[in-house]
């Protein structure tokens, strides 16, 4: 099934891309979960909230983070101290920040995600505010170890998030260049250093979807077809070939 343009017409009209988007994280989803062992779970998150996400940092998912050694009892004024005033404080416009994606939990780790599929929206890619919390949380998920798959179908916005991301982990030397793009990245921890094992392919329209490596935390890399799950999206929403 080639990659259609679902934010321009003529599909975009009678088609809402949210919606689109929405069965192909569920299509996404079920196809994980027919190939996850018992142990673990894919899940679609689709939200549209008033502020970025923040997810807390699991030291104990971190092979490299240090053991969180203070508490209050233990510092010397024996509670928390107290901070100067900030030289300054910004206010960050972010907006409404859409998500789109599938998350594959951990039933044994209290179904922490172990790793993330995420489908870029407009949004994601409007202003450098929401770029930045985009990339900054893929870049949290990379260091934690958890394995990451973007795709980009978005035609409307000409942003690579691939490069930024590519640019905050210290690797901006080969830009993939274009915007419409699939991708994985997968954490590996080598000589107490963490190695970054990415996969980066162009998309166009008109053009099959690529089958992408997923790093799953506690159980290792399977196969994203992305074809499949875009061709069983379209049959839902009686998109032709």
């Amino acid at each position: 099934m080639p990659l259609h343009d679902h934010f321009r017409p003529p599909l975009s009209r009678p088609r809402r891309w949210e919606s689109f988007h929405g069965r192909w994280a569920v299509a996404l989803a079920n196809d994980l979960n027919r190939r996850l062992p018992p142990r673990f779970m894919a899940e679609n998150t689709i939200h549209s909230s008033q502020q970025a996400e923040a997810d807390v940092i699991e030291y104990d998912l971190d092979p490299f983070a240090p053991p969180a050694a203070w508490s209050p009892e233990a510092d010397a004024a024996g509670g928390v101290a107290v901070a100067a005033p900030p030289t300054r404080s910004v206010e960050l416009d972010v907006g409404r920040m859409s998500r789109f994606a599938v998350e594959v939990r951990d039933a044994e780790r209290d179904y922490r995600v172990a790793a993330v599929v995420e489908l870029v929206s407009p949004g994601n890619k409007d202003r450098g505010a929401k770029r930045t919390a985009f990339t900054g949380k893929a870049v949290n998920s990379l260091l934690v170890g958890r394995g990451l798959i973007v795709v980009d179908t978005v035609t409307v916005r000409r942003t690579n998030l691939h490069d930024i991301l590519m640019r905050l982990m210290g690797a901006a030397d080969q830009p993939l260049g274009g915007h419409l793009y699939a991708a994985a990245y997968a954490p590996v921890p080598h000589d107490e250093r963490l190695r970054l094992d990415t996969w980066a392919y162009p998309l166009a329209v008109g053009q099959p979807l690529p089958t992408l490596p997923l790093q799953v935390l506690g159980l290792g890399r399977i196969q994203v077809d992305l074809e499949a799950s875009y061709r069983e999206a379209c049959e839902w929403s009686r998109i032709p070939d």
